[in-house]
């Protein structure tokens, strides 16, 4: 009689920059084209995750949101996630070559507080002749309930941005 083996759940690690990281997010030379092009060929999105040390709804979408096997495994499947920090030093190749640090580029694109998720299109076609959040397909500014955290990511993966808001496609999912 064989036993069969446990599934190992996914456990976010708090790292040395005081971020919590999960072992299937992207590990990145922190050139957004590069990673873009990455995520597009193996198929998923790529979501730029910005946190930031002591964060209290960091650490619950950590703990919580993705600790939840069905919405751990759809972002881990459908996406390639670059975590940054917030307020970070270390240099960020963005869309038009520049070179910026994290905090740069977040104000660059509008970053106000964490969490906040940002989803890129699926080309890069278009992107150097846009700036900021004009380059985004959909944000998630700050922690939305695990349901419609999920939502989101189903949102952008389904590509409902190309027709409706979200608030709206979320009323039409339900």
């Amino acid at each position: 009689m064989g036993f069969a083996p446990t599934p190992v759940k996914a456990a976010a690690k708090l790292g040395d920059d005081g971020l919590y990281q999960m072992d299937w997010y992207l590990e990145s030379f922190l050139d957004l084209s590069e990673d873009l092009a990455g995520a597009t060929s193996k198929g998923k999105r790529l979501a730029i995750m910005w946190g930031l040390k002591g964060c209290p709804a960091c650490k619950r979408m950590h703990e919580v949101h993705l600790m939840d096997p069905k919405i751990e495994s759809y972002v881990r499947d459908n996406f390639e996630v670059l975590h940054l920090n917030h307020i970070g030093s270390r240099a960020v190749t963005d869309f038009d070559g520049r070179k910026l640090t994290e905090k740069a580029l977040g104000e660059a694109y509008g970053i106000r507080f964490t969490p906040t998720i940002q989803f890129l299109p699926d080309k890069i076609d278009g992107l150097t002749g846009k700036s900021g959040q004009a380059r985004e397909v959909a944000r998630m500014p700050g922690l939305l309930e695990p349901s419609e955290f999920l939502a989101m990511f189903r949102y952008v993966r389904e590509k409902g941005y190309e027709a409706l808001s979200f608030p709206d496609w979320l009323r039409k999912q339900a």
